[in-house]
């Protein structure tokens, strides 16, 4: 596998290496992915929360025009 860094990500990573808190680049990328991983299943399971209470949730009886204009209605 070959992966490409900015010039700025490449900075990063060997201030991590240097600063002590990771031996070299691969701990460095290897624990950004993990945090991503973790980032990326909550971001998604709490959007699954979210569109399972529209679902379960009351109907509205305002039509998605009513809606917009209300929206529109308070920025003006």
């Amino acid at each position: 596998m070959n992966i490409s860094f900015t010039e700025k990500q490449q900075t990063y990573i060997a201030e991590q290496v240097d600063g002590g808190d990771f031996q070299n680049a691969s701990e460095v990328v290897r624990d950004a992915l993990r945090l991503h991983e973790l980032f990326r299943n909550r971001v998604i399971e709490e959007l699954r929360r979210e569109i399972a209470k529209g679902w379960d949730g009351q109907s509205s009886e305002r039509s998605v025009s009513d809606i917009i204009k209300s929206k529109t209605q308070k920025v003006i």
